[in-house]
């Protein structure tokens, strides 16, 4: 083989490795902007003037709403199961009210409450001031039944995941998802929010800081979390392709250089 075959094989091996490498700063995540020297930035910001908006109620949305008063016939006139055992989510499911097209629930004997557009606590206060004309002593329960984030793209478990608490951050719903897997593109993660005017797309980085004073930063009931692959993951899924397709080159221009006229 000449040696410009040979340069010519080397350069293109060289090339497709370099493609596929993954440096550091790419797997960083909250790195500081700009050209300040890092060494000497504080590690932690000491102010983050953003506060995370609750999440408001929308149409084909679930709601769940116990009524208990001290008296079982009254608790059992507005709740279809009365009983005082645990609540599973099977059963909040099946026993929810639904949110219909207009941003409306109805209540037996109560009627049909205008919920859209309103928080938990906003709703929970109107069902007080409601079922004042009914009972003294009631108290009132409102949950969302479909308190979810989906988490997909290149994460270690993708997936549906159940919201434990009121408030949290895109980090905190990654660790669910067992963090962001190696080819990973932390500078464009895409997050997906249902909203009354139809889906908002958000693209961000997890390397710069500023994501912590978006609004963003902090997920809602049914947002869509997607990681994007990195270049080099198309190079990984066809690693076997490149393999042989390197290996034929390769074979045919040993056969050339054999076999050609006057060798």
């Amino acid at each position: 083989m000449k040696p410009n075959h040979k340069f010519f094989l080397i350069s293109l091996l060289v090339i497709l490795i370099m493609s596929s490498c993954v440096t550091r700063k790419k797997l960083t995540y909250l790195q500081y902007s700009g050209t300040q020297d890092n060494s000497i930035m504080p590690t932690v910001d000491t102010k983050i003037s953003f506060t995370p908006s609750d999440y408001k109620i929308m149409p084909y949305d679930q709601l769940f709403i116990r009524v208990i008063t001290p008296d079982p016939q009254w608790s059992a006139l507005f709740n279809s199961n009365p009983g005082t055992g645990a609540m599973t989510e099977e059963s909040a499911t099946l026993l929810g009210y639904p949110v219909d097209s207009n941003g409306e629930i109805e209540i037996p004997f109560v009627g049909k409450l205008d919920v859209e557009g309103k928080t938990l606590a906003e709703i929970k206060g109107q069902l007080d001031l409601t079922f004042k004309n009914y009972l003294n002593d009631a108290a009132i329960t409102v949950r969302l039944v479909n308190n979810y984030i989906s988490i997909l793209g290149e994460v270690n478990m993708p997936g549906r995941y159940r919201l434990t608490k009121d408030r949290i951050n895109v980090f905190e719903a990654l660790s669910m998802a067992g963090d962001l897997a190696d080819y990973s593109n932390r500078q464009k993660v895409q997050l997906i929010r249902p909203s009354q005017y139809g889906p908002i797309v958000k693209e961000f980085s997890l390397s710069d800081r500023s994501i912590l004073t978006s609004e963003y930063y902090y997920l809602m009931p049914n947002d869509i979390l997607y990681a994007q692959p990195m270049n080099g993951r198309t190079f990984q899924m066809n690693s076997s392709i490149i393999s042989v397709t390197l290996s034929t080159i390769t074979t045919i221009l040993a056969l050339f250089v054999f076999f050609r006229p006057g060798a």
